[in-house]
C-alpha cells in the first residue's frame, strides 16, 4: 500500500469502528434497559424500537449512495454521520420508548456505510482493496467484541441515556475524521456516462 492508501484505510476504518462502536454498546442492554421506559413493556413496541434502525438503513442506503456519486462522497458521509449523531441525542434525550424509537429510526437514516466503503473503493487500487476491506472488517470485529465487555459497565454508570449521548459523541469524532484526516476523493473522470441502475441489475443476472 502507498502511504495515501494506508491513511485512507486506517481513517474509514476509524469511521467504522467509532460508528458501529456506539451501536454495538447499546444493543447488549437495550431491551432491559429500554422496559424501564413508559411503552417499554409493550414487547411489539419494544421490538420495533429496537430493529427500526436496520429498517431505515436498509431503505436509505442506495439512496445515499447514489447521491455520493451526485455530491461527493465526502459530502454523504459528513451529513450522515450527523444525521445519526442527531438520532443518538435525541434517543439520549427520549423519556418515553416512542422517543427512543423515533431516536433509532434517525440513526438508521445516516445510512453511511455504502458511500464509505465506495470511497475506499475510490482510494485504494484493485491489487490492495482486498487488504483494506479486512481492515474495515476487523475494526468491526474489534469494537464489537470490545463492547461486549464495556456495554454493562457504562450501563451501569452512565445508563442507556448515557449510551446514546456517547454514541452521538463519538459520531461527531467521526465527522472530524472525515474532514481532517480522510485524503481527498478523487475527481471523477467526465464524459463517462455512469451506468443506471437497470443496467447494474442486468449485469449481475
Amino acid at each position: 500500500m502507498t502511504a495515501t492508501e494506508r491513511r485512507a484505510s486506517a481513517s474509514l476504518a476509524s469511521i467504522f469502528a467509532l460508528r458501529m462502536l456506539g451501536l454495538f454498546l447499546v444493543l447488549p442492554v437495550f431491551a432491559l434497559e429500554a422496559r424501564r421506559y413508559p411503552g417499554g413493556e409493550d414487547p411489539v413496541w419494544l421490538g420495533l424500537a429496537m430493529g427500526i434502525y436496520g429498517l431505515t438503513q436498509g431503505l436509505l442506503q442506495l439512496p445515499f449512495g447514489m447521491a455520493s456519486d451526485r455530491f461527493g462522497r465526502k459530502r454523504v458521509i459528513v451529513l450522515g454521520l450527523l444525521i445519526f449523531a442527531l438520532g443518538s441525542f435525541w434517543a439520549a434525550a427520549a423519556t418515553d420508548l416512542m422517543g427512543l424509537l423515533l431516536g433509532r429510526s434517525l440513526q438508521g437514516a445516516g445510512a453511511v456505510s455504502a458511500a464509505v466503503t465506495a470511497l475506499l473503493a475510490d482510494l485504494t487500487r484493485d491489487e490492495v482493496r482486498t487488504k483494506a476491506m479486512a481492515l474495515v472488517g476487523g475494526s468491526i470485529g474489534l469494537v464489537f467484541a470490545l463492547s461486549l465487555v464495556l456495554s454493562p459497565l457504562l450501563t451501569g454508570w452512565i445508563g442507556l441515556s448515557g449510551l446514546f449521548g456517547l454514541t452521538g459523541v463519538l459520531a461527531l469524532v467521526g465527522v472530524g475524521v472525515v474532514v481532517w484526516s480522510v485524503p481527498p476523493a478523487p475527481v471523477p473522470v467526465t464524459g463517462e456516462g455512469r451506468g443506471r441502475l437497470r443496467d447494474v441489475l442486468a449485469h449481475a443476472d
